[in-house]
């Protein structure tokens, strides 16, 4: 049987042409909308024929950089600066290559293996410092027993860093650490074992200027103007004679001072003496002044030459909070009893330091029944005070010794009868217990009359400094 081959069939003329068309169109629309694929890849055709028979097909990755589109050259679209996929922003592949190669270089630069550094973390002790750099417990021994001094390098703080330099067999060479901006404490190998050195930064001393008003507490706004919690608590200690921190502030106190402040290459690193303050406490202002005399002494004066310092502080517990006055009918918090409180109670937390009101001798520093811890102090003759409820006592206090004024005599605790942490503070004249809050207190001896001009000539310009500087600010607060 004979098989005939179906000829295709015959379309109209019109639907051949429309085809063409559509076909046309879908070419024009992937020359012009090139798929992703095609556009971050070409494919160059060569009309060669290699032996006469194989067509070479060569592909080029990425030539967007080297052959840039017509679209791309004169897009109708704003180019976004920075935009990812813009070609106007990438940078060449030279500058990358660049960049690669200095990372390369940078990471192949060897450390050195003898010089080793070694921040403190919580926890530390020296000896896991030593252990961490290679150095045996035997190094260590000789290092803190090189000297008294060297035993300092075992007081580490967190965050401080140690330098070790180590010998091409491991062995200590030198160790060096920085205290401070104005103290390095350091350790190098010699003959004779190690010697220990410590190196001290002279600082640059200027005077500055610290002005706040106070809205809820001394240290906020102390912290406002710029100074530091040091500087706050010897501000309250030159006027302290005068005003109770725990009960006297008000919003609206105004405080100002001219001090010292020392700085190292342009960089402050602490501060010094409060040279002049003044205080406005209740619409009523307090001066001082530090004056040096002749003999040495050093203290801090009114403007005027009076003395701020009194034969007693006005209260021995820093920023405490009065949680009991003085009275003759309280009913006791434990006994449940009406009884006298002959003293005031300042409460504060576990620790805070307790100082001695005045210059005295230690009658008592021990128990004393439902005081607990008490210290005891004879003021001369006439005064007496008594310190309660202590947690412990500062080193040094003991019975039959003496205090200075302002000295760590113990530290708030809640020992004998009490219900919480405070300190109990009695206050005697002649025998007879007076209220310490309302207690008149005896004035100190004021400027020598030798020495009076001499001050005035200190006190005078330091006084006008505060008055300038405060109208500075004042009129720059007002533009």
């Amino acid at each position: 049987m004979t098989s005939t081959t179906k000829a295709p069939p015959l379309y109209p003329k019109s639907h051949i042409l429309a085809a063409s068309g559509v076909a046309a169109l879908l070419s024009l629309a992937l020359l012009v909308f090139p798929s992703r694929e095609v556009e971050a890849k070409k494919t160059y055709l060569s009309l060669e024929l290699d032996n006469g028979s194989e067509l070479v097909v060569q592909e080029k990755d990425d030539l967007r950089a080297d052959t840039p589109s017509l679209e791309q050259n004169n897009s109708p679209f704003a180019k976004i600066e920075g935009a990812p996929g813009n070609p106007s922003n990438a940078k060449p592949d030279t500058d990358r290559q660049e960049q690669s190669a200095d990372l390369s270089a940078t990471a192949a630069l060897p450390a050195d293996p003898a010089h080793k550094v070694v921040t403190v973390t919580n926890g530390d002790t020296l000896s896991t410092v030593f252990a961490q750099v290679g150095l045996s417990a035997t190094t260590l021994h000789a290092v803190l027993n090189s000297s008294k001094e060297a035993k300092q390098l075992s007081r580490l703080k967190v965050g401080q860093a140690l330098e070790f330099q180590l010998s091409a067999d491991g062995q200590l060479e030198s160790l060096r650490s920085k205290l401070s901006d104005l103290e390095s404490i350091s350790l190098a190998k010699s003959d004779k074992g190690f010697t220990f050195k410590r190196e001290l930064i002279k600082p640059d001393v200027q005077t500055a200027y610290a002005h706040g008003v106070i809205n809820s507490s001394l240290f906020l706004s102390a912290k406002r103007a710029g100074m530091s919690h040091g500087l706050t608590m010897d501000l309250a200690n030159v006027f302290g004679y005068d005003i109770d921190f725990a009960m006297d502030i008000r919003d609206g106190d105004e405080f100002e001072m001219v001090y010292e402040e020392k700085v190292v290459n342009g960089k402050q690193v602490g501060t010094g003496n409060i040279l002049s303050a003044r205080f406005t406490n209740r619409g009523k202002t307090f001066t001082a002044v530090r004056y040096t005399d002749k003999q040495g002494n050093t203290s801090y004066y009114s403007a005027d030459g009076t003395s701020t310092r009194k034969a007693f502080i006005r209260t021995p517990v820093d920023f405490a909070r009065i949680s009991s006055r003085f009275s003759n009918g309280r009913r006791h918090p434990i006994l449940n009893k009406i009884r006298a409180h002959k003293g005031v109670d300042y409460a504060a937390p576990r620790g805070t330091p307790i100082k001695a009101a005045g210059d005295g001798k230690i009658a008592l520093a021990g128990r004393k029944g439902g005081y607990g811890n008490t210290v005891v102090l004879q003021h001369g003759s006439r005064y007496r005070t008594l310190y309660a409820h202590m947690q412990g006592f500062a080193k040094g206090i003991r019975t039959g010794g003496n205090v200075k004024q302002g000295q760590i005599i113990g530290y708030i605790g809640t020992t004998g009868l009490s219900t919480g942490p405070h300190l109990h503070y009695e206050f005697q004249v002649n025998g007879t217990h007076v209220d310490p809050l309302s207690q008149k207190l005896p004035m100190a001896d004021p400027i020598a009359g030798n020495e009076k001009a001499r001050f005035m000539q200190l006190s005078k310009p330091l006084m006008a400094r505060m008055d300038q500087e405060k109208s500075t600010l004042l009129a720059l607060n007002k533009r």
